[in-house]
């Protein structure tokens, strides 16, 4: 328990570093997800957030898995976050295949992905909502208060660093924040596809990749995957040495 608080805090410690002038909002949104499948008995985690035409986009994503059963939950408007969403409410669901019938598609999918159970969370603040927290496990079972207390908490951080941090200290406006972040996973994504190819490696292992590189030469993560995606840096360089063509 104590070893458990002691992650805790460190993880809200981490995230309220992150909210520092021109802080990274890449960094922030992969922080979240990561830290909530360290902390919470759950197999993934992804985020989406609400684009400037008000519709939800993936955002974040712990593993490859969780990011196209996202993608394929928005694109058929079907599915827990979609629901949170829409309804600004957690929606916790213990068990997909007695949801079959709600989510038909939707449950089919999350079981091919090797998923059992997911527990959505809107990201809100007041009665502004900007997106869901989405957690995924491998075999059914509830989330307990506690953690479903402390997902919500590590979403409300992220949401207050989203909405209070850029928006009012640089004037920003929330839509112009919000696509910002958009934009930016659009181009991780184009790099994470470059280090894929170049080194053989899986889309999470290019990302870990990209992440330890920007972490470790303190670049914002959206910056290395602009001047990887734009032929602007090797990707050669941002690989680990075993994966390098000699």
């Amino acid at each position: 328990m104590a070893d458990r608080e002691r992650q805790v805090t460190r993880t809200f410690v981490a995230l309220a570093d992150t909210l520092v002038d021109d802080f990274d909002v890449a960094e922030l949104l992969h922080t979240l997800v990561r830290s909530c499948v360290n902390l919470l008995d759950v197999a993934a985690a992804g985020l989406t957030l609400v684009d400037e035409r008000g519709s939800l986009q993936v955002l974040a994503s712990s593993t490859e898995q969780a990011r196209l059963l996202e993608l394929f939950q928005l694109g058929i408007d079907e599915g827990p976050c979609v629901e949170c969403f829409a309804t600004r409410a957690p929606v916790l669901v213990a068990d997909l295949a007695e949801e079959s019938a709600r989510w038909p598609r939707f449950a089919a999918e999350a079981s091919r992905q090797g998923f059992a159970s997911v527990h959505a969370l809107p990201m809100r603040l007041r009665k502004q909502i900007v997106g869901a927290l989405n957690l995924f496990g491998e075999r059914p079972g509830e989330l307990g208060a506690d953690d479903v207390d402390l997902a919500q908490g590590l979403a409300d951080t992220a949401t207050i660093g989203i909405l209070q941090e850029r928006a009012v200290r640089h004037g920003e406006t929330l839509s112009e924040q919000l696509q910002t972040a958009l934009n930016s996973r659009v181009t991780i994504e184009q790099a994470k596809g470059v280090l894929a190819v170049t080194g053989g490696l899986g889309m999470d292992g290019a990302f870990t990749a990209l992440r330890g590189y920007a972490r470790s030469h303190n670049l914002m993560l959206g910056d290395v995957a602009r001047a990887i995606a734009e032929r602007d840096l090797d990707p050669a360089l941002v690989l680990p040495r075993r994966n390098r063509t000699p």
